[in-house]
């Protein structure tokens, strides 16, 4: 059975820097969602938003954009923009789980409102020609609170629903609820995705398993931790290339020279790559020692002689 991959968004992790490198030296992934676009009341577009959804800025097959509101003037004034840009969807975020977010009743904290969810469904529906898809958990308190949104979703085209298999107050932990992510599969008519730890073929293989009528396959986290990971799902081996190391070197480089060029300040280009690091060092046996050597460089030069200590054995 065929199937697609695709990338689930990160704030601050997987923005146009991160995804055309990914592409460049790994490649796997059919649909990347860029991170979210976030108004603050304010009707205007930010600057590191256009920056990151800029045609020039991505050389991704596709990208879709997402928002983050629960205002249909909001709404609307997202799609508008993204259009002017040449995007014909607009990702919609429901799965949000920090309680900066859901706080203010968006992101995975609007699950439980479904009128409101509504009334902006109806607007960008009514008002726009845009193709809209969604990004949800399964609610926030407990996971039974998504399937009171399916009667108001399937009132409208959706083109595809990806659900994380948790709910808003577990952030990422604890394990995936996959008995209620199969209730939701129950429940709607709509397109699912599926989204939450798939960190490893094995874990892709036993998923797929478990839920044979699943076409679309959303990874998040695991993809930075292990950036072969949608190409290697791809080929269906759990074997890495013989030039892994090398490949991971000049990737984190082209990550750290895209930064680098972007941010004022070594302290931010430090602090953007150690938070890569905590990711990137779970792919090592000693991630600790791994991490705790990226953690310790003040400097530029220090940094580079991290890499090059953690490379040197491999490359």
């Amino acid at each position: 059975m065929s199937f697609k991959l695709i990338s689930s968004p990160l704030q601050s992790f997987t923005e146009f820097r991160f995804r055309n490198a990914l592409d460049n030296h790994f490649g796997g992934i059919d649909t990347y969602y860029a991170p979210y676009i976030r108004l603050n009341v304010k009707m205007e577009i930010k600057a590191n938003y256009e920056r990151d959804l800029f045609p020039e800025n991505n050389i991704v097959q596709e990208l879709v954009p997402q928002v983050m509101t629960n205002d249909p003037d909001e709404f609307l004034f997202v799609v508008k923009y993204v259009q002017s840009l040449g995007y014909n969807e607009l990702n919609w975020n429901l799965g949000c789980p920090y309680p900066m977010v859901t706080k203010r009743c968006m992101g995975s904290g609007l699950i439980n409102d479904p009128q409101r969810i509504d009334e902006v469904l109806k607007k960008a529906h009514e008002e726009s020609d845009i193709v809209v898809s969604m990004k949800m958990r399964m609610g926030y308190e407990n996971p039974t609170e998504i399937l009171d949104t399916f009667p108001i979703l399937d009132k409208y085209p959706i083109k595809n629903i990806g659900i994380h298999a948790r709910i808003g107050q577990q952030l990422y932990k604890g394990g995936v609820d996959l008995e209620s992510f199969q209730n939701c599969l129950d429940k709607t008519k709509h397109t699912i995705y599926y989204n939450g730890d798939i960190c490893s073929v094995a874990d892709f293989r036993r998923m797929q398993d478990l839920f044979p009528s699943i076409e679309n396959w959303m990874i998040g986290r695991g993809l930075i931790a292990d950036p072969f990971l949608a190409q290697m799902i791809k080929a269906d081996t759990e074997v890495f290339p013989d030039n892994r190391w090398k490949l991971f070197r000049k990737f984190q480089y082209e990550l750290f020279d895209g930064y680098a060029g972007a941010l004022s300040g070594k302290s931010h280009v430090l602090t953007k790559m150690t938070s890569f690091w905590e990711y990137f060092s779970v792919s090592f046996s000693d991630s600790h020692k791994v991490f705790k050597k990226i953690k310790k460089a003040k400097s530029i030069e220090a940094y580079h002689e991290a890499v090059e200590e953690i490379f040197k054995d491999f490359v």
